[in-house]
């Protein structure tokens, strides 16, 4: 067990599990499904020249929103503008990366929030103080399609790896259910990250980029899951 553990006072357990939304079979099992990688590359210059915001998740991290609610530079959920996580829309900083653009509407599902991270370096013990589970589907019409989230990882860092596990009976994270996907550039995964506790674990020496995006569930989003073509982690 690491030396910080959350507790049943963790803001996590009050975020809901249970609901009549839409759940795509290929996250039914384990929560998480590991695509290949990106066939292509993001130019450098593409993700470090947007504009960012301090805003801490995860760890000591700053966010560049290249989708908001309501198309400024806001990383605030989109609940805070009477929303849910969907129908987003493209704002300033989409216009500095086409390429990253261009991959999420290829994608073809109604997504929300789409942001590109940069964390800085954090060791597991760091870490693990910042694992959490989102809210990401407060004001989600019942039998709509559950948001889950997308990354696709910017920069190499192969000794690091996106942590995930799913909750024990006392509703926090169990280790018995741990899974490490690694980051090396051009990772994809998708992850329900309302029902899996999760945080990234950095080794290295400068900072990791990868995007982030809200999508919901259903039919768009499944094909394109099968289309990419599922590895086992």
């Amino acid at each position: 067990m690491d030396s910080f553990w959350p507790t049943q006072d963790h803001w996590s357990l009050k975020i809901p599990l249970v609901s009549d939304h839409y759940r795509m079979p290929q996250l039914a099992e384990r929560g998480v499904v590991v695509l290949d990688d990106a066939a292509f590359e993001v130019p450098t210059e593409e993700y470090e020249s947007l504009d960012y915001m301090d805003w801490k998740s995860g760890g000591d991290t700053n966010f560049a929103p290249l989708a908001s609610a309501d198309g400024e530079l806001d990383c605030r959920g989109f609940w805070d503008k009477g929303k849910t996580d969907k129908d987003a829309l493209w704002t300033s900083n989409a216009e500095l990366t086409p390429t990253l653009r261009r991959y999420v509407d290829g994608v073809g599902a109604n997504f929300g929030r789409v942001r590109v991270i940069k964390l800085e370096p954090q060791t597991r013990d760091e870490a693990i103080p910042s694992i959490h589970r989102d809210d990401n589907n407060r004001f989600n019409p019942d039998g709509e399609g559950w948001v889950v989230r997308t990354w696709l990882e910017l920069t190499d860092n192969p000794d690091s790896y996106m942590l995930l596990m799913d909750n024990g009976p006392d509703g926090l994270p169990d280790p018995a259910t741990e899974v490490r996907v690694p980051l090396h550039r051009g990772s994809r995964f998708v992850v329900d990250t309302q029902r899996l506790w999760h945080v990234v674990v950095h080794a290295g020496d400068a900072p990791r980029y990868a995007m982030i995006t809200s999508f919901e569930s259903g039919n768009t989003l499944e094909r394109w899951i099968d289309s990419s073509i599922p590895a086992r982690v």
